[in-house]
């Protein structure tokens, strides 16, 4: 098969991740091809209109934003911003009877604990807390972009002992028991160290406590923001990018091999009218661990496995609370937490790992149009419509294995009954019906992440999330891989997972040797 061109640098998948890379090789003169096998670029980072005939643009897979540096943002001059949310968190609750919940987020917090737990106990120890949490992240968030440090580097950076040991040596599940008392307010703290990862608070290999480190140290300070214009805004503006520095972008190229001696490499691409080969000096895979090495002929990594619900719905209105002391628009214009006190989430992870849904599925759910009414038509936003997002936690890929479509109902079910456990009204009769008459919601299990976006088991993170430190098997950057010319710049990578553009950044500079 001939040769039809050569580049400096072949990009397969045209991710976040991946356009990041594109632009920052591109900006450096140097000649790029991005190979995108569908037919958009931005892979699970994208804005559609999942509802026939309704002018509503859904982040409709990834959708917050705290990882992406805001260095990249400047670097390649991106017209893309994020907002602050009004409020952190509510999470509902029921005590003595009655209707109450646990609000995070400006004047009212300590009130709220007060109200909450009957003391100044459980807010004193979430400021201590959160602010040990806040040092770490002030002095780790930056190494992100550079080079990996050491173990000891890392231990020097942060240098408090006991923040090190909470973080990288115990069990997340320690710090949580002997921090807070309340079992709401421990799940409050826990559900960071859960989303996306299949673990219990005290699972030895501490996989929650990676996922916990990536979930608190976002821009230094650990807030999640809300994209303008939805997630992708993020991708065209990078793809806008990559394009303005004199990358190419062609979609509907799927590359399917890759061969290489280590100096010099081939890339078999497919398209609707055949395969052919491109050349490139170097490669860089914006695809899971799993796919670079079917792309290579190499040994498969060891298989991941996603646990989400992810869910998104539209409405003519929000509902209303059974707990009368917050407003609708505080109470989803932050995290709205479901099912996750720390007893709870115990509960569910046993019912997982046995094989079972969980009996009450914890998920959390935010209002994205509350902080940027931008990604609904004005017609809509006028009526009041608002959109909800829901991300449901211990729901690993094999319990949909015997029938996806039959556990997909069933858990949806299931999950929005215990959101309307806290609501006066039920929720279907604020859903917005699209140009059909159907309901405006969609659900998405691990296996439709699979089917959709190739996420091996629908992991979200493309497998579990490493330390942000170098280990035996990493190198210089994290994107290495056993071949001298070929480069993984997905969530995969180390210091991967979440919207980030790290990975991309860093196999950049990797390729230019910085």
């Amino acid at each position: 098969m001939p040769v039809r061109d050569s580049y400096d640098a072949v990009i397969v998948g045209g991710g976040h991740n991946g356009l990041v890379a594109a632009a920052y090789l591109a900006r450096a003169g140097q000649s790029v091809l991005v190979l995108e096998r569908l037919a958009t670029t931005g892979g699970a980072a994208v804005s559609t209109r999942p509802f026939a005939g309704v002018d509503a643009r859904l982040s409709r897979y990834s959708y917050l934003v705290s990882l992406l540096p805001p260095k990249i943002v400047r670097d390649l001059g991106l017209d893309f911003a994020v907002r602050k949310r009004t409020v952190s968190s509510y999470t509902p609750a029921v005590r003595d009877g009655r209707a109450t919940g646990l609000l995070v987020g400006g004047d009212r917090t300590r009130d709220s604990f007060a109200a909450l737990t009957g003391s100044d106990r459980e807010y004193e120890a979430w400021q201590r807390f959160y602010g040990l949490t806040g040092q770490v992240a002030e002095r780790v968030f930056p190494t992100l972009t550079e080079p990996l440090p050491t173990r000891d580097a890392l231990w020097e950076r942060i240098g408090d002992p006991d923040a090190w040991r909470m973080l990288f040596e115990e069990p997340i599940g320690v710090a949580v028991e002997d921090n807070f008392a309340d079992d709401l307010v421990r799940g409050v703290v826990l559900t960071d160290a859960l989303i996306g990862t299949f673990a219990d608070a005290h699972d030895p290999s501490l996989l929650q406590n990676r996922c916990f480190l990536y979930h608190v140290i976002g821009g230094g300070t650990g807030d999640w923001d809300v994209p303008v214009g939805g997630m992708g805004a993020l991708t065209d503006a990078l793809a806008g990018a990559a394009l303005a520095a004199g990358a190419q972008i062609r979609t509907g190229h799927e590359a399917v091999r890759i061969d290489t001696d280590g100096s010099h490499a081939e890339v078999t691409v497919r398209t609707a009218s055949g395969e052919s080969t491109v050349g490139a000096r170097r490669v860089l895979v914006n695809a899971s661990p799993e796919a670079l090495a079917a792309l290579l002929g190499d040994a498969p990594p060891a298989p991941a496995e996603g646990a989400q619900l992810k869910v998104n719905m539209l409405l003519t209105r929000l509902p209303r609370l059974k707990d009368r002391s917050v407003d609708p628009r505080e109470a989803f214009g932050g995290t709205f937490h479901i099912a996750e006190g720390y007893g709870q989430l115990a509960d569910a992870h046993r019912d997982a790992a046995a094989g079972r849904l969980p009996a009450a599925p914890p998920s959390e759910i935010y209002c994205h149009s509350l902080t940027d009414p931008s990604i609904l038509g004005a017609d809509l936003a006028a009526r009041g419509y608002q959109t909800l997002t829901l991300f449901g936690l211990h729901t690993p890929a094999r319990l949909f294995a015997a029938d996806n479509d039959a556990t997909r109902a069933t858990l949806l079910k299931a999950t929005l009954a215990e959101l309307e456990a806290h609501l006066e009204e039920p929720l279907a009769d604020c859903l917005a019906l699209d140009a059909d008459g159907a309901p405006c919601i969609e659900a998405k299990t691990p296996l439709d992440l699979e089917r959709d976006l190739r996420l091996p088991g629908g992991h979200i993170f493309h497998r579990d999330l490493a330390f942000p430190y170098a280990a035996p098997e990493t190198g210089r950057w994290g994107v290495e891989t056993a071949h001298a010319n070929v480069l993984l710049c997905g969530a995969g990578a180390v210091r991967g997972g979440g919207v980030s553009g790290v990975p991309g950044h860093n196999a950049a500079m990797a390729a230019l040797g910085r």
